[in-house]
């Protein structure tokens, strides 16, 4: 996918990752140390993590293109590329944590102690994993803003 109605589908698509994947963090660190978030939520962050996993390659490939597609790239625009390709890793792992919460919230009628070292486990990684997710997609985003719109080369 190059274009949407005539527009670089990478500018129109990255901002559902912009949007998404920072969500998804969020809700899966609320959901890892709020049980009653994750019996609401849990079927919901799993869906959202889905869709990011599978935009993300998307996002990357139309940025790819655009990239080829106009000319010599500044090194600002390299170093956004290149930061964009670790962003599916990201993605993956934000899956992951869903996929484990969702597992947790099957065996939530259960009272034995490994589930309850599981739950502690799910929500350090939900927290490790969303800060750092959080964190990469605003490093890419500010390499893509200074791209366009700021003054690095």
């Amino acid at each position: 996918m190059t274009t949407i109605a005539g527009l670089p589908a990478h500018a129109l698509l990255v901002h559902a990752i912009v949007v998404l994947a920072p969500l998804v963090a969020l809700l899966e660190i609320l959901c890892g140390f709020w049980p009653a978030a994750r019996r609401r939520l849990v079927w919901l962050v799993l869906a959202l993590a889905a869709v990011t996993t599978v935009l993300t390659p998307i996002t990357t490939e139309a940025g790819e293109w655009l990239l080829k597609s106009g000319g010599q790239p500044r090194p600002i625009l390299l170093e956004h590329a290149e930061r964009g390709d670790w962003m599916i890793y990201f993605s993956v792992a934000l899956l992951v944590v869903a996929v484990a919460q969702a597992v947790l919230h099957v065996l939530e009628g259960r009272s034995d102690a490994p589930r309850k070292v599981a739950t502690v486990v799910v929500a350090v990684v939900a927290l490790v994993v969303g800060v750092s997710s959080i964190v990469t997609v605003v490093r890419i985003g500010d390499a893509g803003a200074q791209a366009v719109w700021g003054e690095r080369g």
